[in-house]
């Protein structure tokens, strides 16, 4: 697989991720939490770039205000409107 199509799909993740997502509070402070059924790989990579974070073991994780950042900047390069 390429490197640009490995990044697309990479990219493509995290938006359905965040699209996917629900707020959740926990320790006095509001979370994107969503679920992790996606590639293992990409989902390392994402939390290796502290886009998302959370348990190995769990099937959800919390999306970073990094990765919400980069979440809402990716949904305008792809023209997704969700307003």
């Amino acid at each position: 697989m390429s490197e640009d199509i490995k990044n697309t799909i990479k990219e493509l993740t995290l938006m359905l991720m965040y699209l996917t997502s629900w707020k959740e509070k926990q320790f006095g402070m509001e979370y994107l939490r969503t679920w992790k059924g996606y590639d293992f790989d990409i989902l390392n990579e994402l939390t290796d770039e502290d886009l998302i974070t959370g348990s190995y073991r769990a099937k959800s994780a919390f999306i970073t205000e990094k990765g919400e950042k980069i979440a809402e900047e990716l949904l305008k390069k792809y023209q997704i409107n969700i307003k």
